[in-house]
């Protein structure tokens, strides 16, 4: 076992005397040593719970025959570090995750290794770091939050706390009406309830074969939940057994099945960063062409919110991953021959799955669109691509043109939305925002949330390099690539400017020719941000663009 390296012969005997001041007797140091990696904490509400799914895991693990070790990763709320500095924190946390389990379980060799993850960047960056170890590994979620309930019977996710601010600095709500929103929005604990980064990635997990059927959807307060975290402990004892890794799991195959279903249940746009990210680490590739052409071939099943009302309970009600999985192998695209964490293929996991709920998971006929949730836009302005989650913008907005309304930043944007500035027909471009130049490419739920409430989303458009909440709908276009800070074309834009969207041709562009452009190029002096000594100086020196998933650099 790898775990030898602590406990084998007569050399380490110093090593076995620090573990049995853990308190192990024999038999539990001659078993194999598991890992759990869990993200608890008590300042985020997805993750607040997870010593309960840890404590399950454990059970699990020693009811098989091994025994666990619990040690921490970061975790960054995005809810809570958005709209002021701590936003510059979240993307980058992915990298340090990754890390940091590294180090970890590199200085104490376990065997295998459990990760409990809930929440935005902790998946991915426990992903990459799975496989950057690649060693026997299962992952196990804290599960979704129930989605709230407000006075009039309707359903309530995070993003319509952010919908109601101009409501009510405008008078357009009353006090009684936002303070409903504000006490019944999260009922509890849990991913919030939408289909946004962190449930997305928790789903994609699951479809990948990293997390047991239920990964993504069973409910956080739900006892299955616990039940799924023990079944995992009990599993890694098996994959330890078999030696599946996740390099065995993670193949090219297995991503591209990610990316069909990622298009078929229209999640964050998050997910065009974080799976090349997670490729990357697997010594494959994913790019916005395999993104785009994968999102054309694949229709959009589910419109969970903020594009609906359905939530990720409603999805889990109606059969889950596995029923989604099923409707897309029946129209040939899906690949269930893959091994997965259950030490079976995707196809035995599948067996027995349907869809419960016909307009939760609908069929090719009756989808929502007949091309994917998320497209990739190509144009002067994007010359490297752009993001959209299309499934969330509204039809009358997949095509628009108008007159530029540029801001070097996103506080800029917000104090002229505030001040009425910003008119039906525009078009925002809020630029230094992308991975060096904000660094950290801040998510935006700010603009959009802001636009959606004041009734603009149907008429106004955003584009930027930075980048948007899982939570965001509307016309918002992101990871504009190049960067403006990297000297993208979207830093040659001025006000006034016309920008040309075309989502149905996957075009984004401003109305200038070529000379003109290269003209304001020749005078381009890009803006750079003052950034603390510190782990974002670091990153931006490191940071590649956001059409590379914005890893760091070889």
């Amino acid at each position: 076992m790898r775990s030898d390296a602590i406990k084998k012969g007569a050399k380490k005997l110093p090593h076995r005397t620090l573990l049995k001041a853990l308190g192990l007797t024999d038999a539990e140091i001659e078993r194999p040593l598991i890992g759990i990696v869990s993200s608890k904490n008590d300042i985020i509400p997805g993750h607040m719970h997870l010593g309960q799914i840890s404590q399950a895991v454990k059970d699990g693990v020693r009811l098989a025959g091994g025994t666990p070790f619990e040690f921490p990763a970061i975790g960054v709320c995005d809810g809570l570090a958005m709209g002021h500095n701590g936003m510059h924190y979240s993307l980058i946390s992915r990298e340090h995750i990754a890390d940091s389990v590294e180090i970890m379980a590199n200085a104490h060799p376990f065997d295998a290794l459990v990760f409990i993850p809930n929440c935005d960047k902790i998946v991915p960056g426990m992903l990459m770091a799975a496989l950057r170890l690649n060693l026997p590994s299962i992952f196990v979620s804290g599960g979704p939050m129930m989605p709230g309930k407000l006075m009039d019977g309707s359903k309530t996710t995070y993003s319509n706390g952010y919908e109601f601010i101009p409501k009510l600095e405008k008078g357009l709500c009353t006090q009684e009406e936002a303070l409903d929103v504000e006490n019944n929005t999260c009922p509890g604990c849990g991913s919030c309830a939408g289909m946004f980064t962190a449930n997305s990635m928790n789903c994609l997990t699951e479809v990948i074969g990293m997390g047991l059927p239920g990964n993504g959807t069973i409910a956080a307060i739900n006892s299955a939940r616990i039940r799924l975290a023990k079944e995992a402990g009990i599993k890694i004892m098996e994959i330890l057994q078999k030696d599946i890794r996740p390099k065995d799991i993670i193949t090219d195959r297995a991503l591209k099945n990610a990316l069909h279903v990622d298009m078929a249940l229209g999640c964050s746009t998050n997910t065009t960063l974080h799976l090349p990210a997670i490729a990357h680490e697997a010594g494959l590739s994913i790019n916005f062409e395999d993104i785009n052409k994968i999102s054309k071939e694949t229709p959009q099943l589910v419109k969970l919110a903020p594009a609906g009302t359905d939530c990720l309970v409603d999805l889990d009600d109606a059969g889950g991953i596995s029923a989604v999985i099923k409707e897309l192998e029946g129209y040939g695209l899906f690949d269930t021959s893959l091994i997965t964490c259950t030490c079976k293929t995707v196809a035995e996991n599948i067996k027995n799955a349907k869809v419960r709920n016909s307009d939760v998971i609908r069929s090719k006929e009756t989808a929502y669109s007949a091309d994917g949730g998320l497209a990739i836009l190509w144009g002067n302005i994007a010359p490297d691509g752009a993001v959209v989650k299309k499934g969330a913008v509204l039809p009358e907005m997949l095509v628009h043109k108008g007159p530029a309304k540029v801001f070097n930043s996103e506080e800029d944007c917000i104090d002229a939305m505030t001040e009425g500035k910003i008119v039906p027909g525009d078009v925002i471009v809020i630029r230094y925002e992308g991975p060096k130049g904000g660094p950290g490419m801040r998510e935006m739920l700010a603009p959009t949330a802001t636009l959606a409430g004041l009734g603009l989303d149907s008429s106004v458009a955003l584009i930027t390099d930075g980048r948007f909440s899982g939570a965001s709908r509307g016309a918002a276009i992101g990871h504009i690539s190049p960067e403006a800070a990297a000297g993208g074309p979207i830093a040659l834009i001025e006000e006034g400017d016309i920008i040309s969207i075309d989502m149905k041709n996957n075009t984004l562009n401003v109305e200038l020719d070529a000379d003109t452009l290269s003209k304001r190029r020749e005078k381009l002096v890009p803006i750079v941000k003052d950034v603390p000594n510190g782990y974002l100086k670091r990153y931006r020196q490191l940071v590649t663009s956001a059409n590379t998933g914005a890893i760091f650099k070889d």
